[in-house]
């Protein structure tokens, strides 16, 4: 699918999030193009580095990006860089921050303090954020301004409910960055 010819603005959008919040998933369920995904099997050697606790039955993970693309209207598209979850990889992390305008940051509700190192490299790259709190099948339904205390957010950081398997519901969580992008950027 080609990119109209119309399209006048484009927008890097990083899509962040720890190990096994659905980063891969978001960009998979919006992307208008066939998303490029680096998943690789989950392997011994990844013991003691890749914590299963919260992900049970994960057997894949992205080593490097993924990268979707949305157009949302005729003259703006957002070009959806998925980054690797796991410390291990925060020089991914700094090479894809570099010209993006802004960050969808994905919590896990039961996993919070997994989240805490996320915001602080997307804050030291000096992007812009809103939080998607991605619900998963039988977890606790957490009140939104609950989980901003939780991670010290200030009144200004958007947050929104999300189901990344959901095209509507991750089309939401993104407008709700863009929308604030453009709030801040005039």
């Amino acid at each position: 699918m080609y990119l109209d010819p119309d399209v006048s603005h484009a927008v890097k959008i990083l899509i962040v999030g720890h190990f096994g919040v659905g980063k891969t998933t978001c960009i998979g369920s919006i992307s208008e193009i066939e998303p490029l995904q680096t998943e690789e099997e989950i392997t011994e050697a990844s013991e003691g580095f890749d914590d299963l606790t919260g992900t049970p039955d994960k057997t894949k993970t992205t080593v490097a990006m993924d990268f979707g693309r949305l157009t949302l209207s005729d003259t703006l598209v957002l070009y959806l860089f998925g980054t690797p979850g796991q410390e291990r990889f925060k020089e991914v992390w700094e090479g894809l921050s570099r010209g993006a305008l802004g960050a969808l940051v994905l919590v896990d509700p039961e996993r919070l303090h997994e989240s805490f190192p996320v915001l602080d490299r997307v804050e030291s790259f000096g992007l812009t954020y809103a939080i998607g709190v991605n619900r998963f099948d039988g977890t606790t339904d957490y009140p939104l301004d609950e989980v901003r205390e939780a991670l010290n957010l200030s009144d200004e950081t958007p947050i929104v409910n999300c189901d990344v398997r959901s095209q509507q519901s991750s089309a939401k969580a993104l407008v709700t960055l863009v929308k604030h992008l453009m709030s801040i950027l005039g």
